[in-house]
């Protein structure tokens, strides 16, 4: 038995925290297609979550992903709201260079076979265009283009939640919900960064910026002359005098131990998965101070949009969901300070009772 087998029995078999339901290996020899798809908990229907397109340095690096993620999913389905439980699909592979038709379809009758146990979407290295094509062999695919029924980009939604966890972290750090005159630090200003600061501007709030490509930073500069700076890169951004928020919006890891002691913010809320590095950052952040906004529940926004179109898309109803974030967001850091836990250990356990209660009322 290989090092892969053992390591996918051993999370579904004999792992309490992230038993899975179910794990498909996908292979199409004709296009090159090799896929994980995972699925960690149907409790509150069926799981939902993208497909990540990556060259993983080896098999095992994929079905961990694909594991990691797909628990991830199901966290933030539950405290979004959603009647979804948590997937995650990863394909094996430089999309730059495999990506193509043959094997979209190929991956689209993969998931397709599963009998919507699994609705997909776009994650890294995967776009609406891809959807569009996954979606001609599988009904159960969201992200797809206005055009072909769906509702297309899915980042101004994921800012929108992210605003709104933020506007929550200020009413529960400063008993006013208002970030006028914030000084906020925006790391990554990407497809989801720019659409923040624009909230974040037309509140009134102080906004540092930076972004690994110049050209980011350069449309923030030039579409805002006037109350946005920029910082030389993400170490600099977070050492910022007078930082108030800091809003990790690129990769994932942001908050470690070497970041997390330099921090000058208050408050940590930010659209980027992952942010915690590492199991203790979250009590490391507690210990200097800094309230903690978990990821997974101010980017739901996204997971919001998508998991709509299953119904016909309609904005307003998904911006009203959206903004129920700011709720969501109190609610965790109400209580953590009940339990005396940090707040993403809050949102675990929200999360964890929302899936049981369901499991219960399914009699399982």
């Amino acid at each position: 038995m290989t090092d892969v087998d053992n390591g996918v029995l051993h999370t579904l078999f004999h792992s309490e925290q992230t038993g899975h339901e179910q794990v498909v290996l996908c292979q199409d020899r004709k296009s090159g297609l090799k896929a994980v798809i995972a699925l960690h908990s149907t409790a509150l229907g069926p799981a939902l979550g993208g497909t990540r397109f990556y060259p993983y340095a080896t098999e095992a690096e994929a079905v961990a992903d694909a594991l990691n993620l797909a628990r991830g999913m199901s966290y933030k389905n539950a405290l979004a709201g959603l009647d979804h439980g948590g997937g995650k699909a990863v394909i094996i592979g430089n999309p730059d260079t495999i990506k193509s038709e043959q094997l979209l379809l190929a991956y689209g009758r993969f998931v397709a076979s599963l009998g919507g146990r699994y609705v997909t979407a776009c994650d890294v290295g995967t776009y609406v265009a891809d959807m569009d094509v996954v979606a001609r062999e599988c009904r159960w695919t969201t992200g797809r283009s206005p055009e072909n029924g769906g509702a297309g980009d899915s980042s101004v939604l994921t800012a929108f939640g992210v605003y709104q966890g933020m506007r929550a972290s200020a009413q529960h750090t400063w008993g006013d919900p208002s970030l006028r005159g914030r000084r906020v630090g925006v790391a990554g200003v990407g497809k989801v960064g720019h659409h923040l600061v624009e909230h974040l501007r037309a509140e009134g709030a102080e906004v540092v910026v930076t972004d690994v490509r110049e050209d980011a930073v350069r449309r923030i500069l030039d579409r805002h002359p006037q109350g946005v700076t920029a910082a030389a890169d993400t170490e600099a951004l977070i050492r910022t005098e007078g930082l108030d928020i800091y809003a990790p919006c690129a990769l994932g890891g942001a908050l470690n131990d070497a970041s997390v002691p330099a921090l000058t913010a208050r408050i940590v809320c930010g659209a980027a998965n992952n942010q915690l590095a590492h199991p203790g950052v979250e009590k490391d952040l507690a210990d200097r101070g800094i309230l903690y906004a978990p990821d997974y529940v101010v980017n739901a926004g996204g997971v919001i949009q998508v998991a709509d179109e299953l119904h016909g898309f309609d904005f307003e109803r998904c911006r009203a969901k959206a903004s129920k974030i700011f709720d969501t967001t109190l609610a965790i850091f109400a209580r953590a300070k009940e339990d005396g836990i940090p707040p993403a250990a809050a949102a675990d356990r929200i999360a964890e009772q929302r899936m049981h209660e369901a499991a219960q009322t399914r009699g399982w």
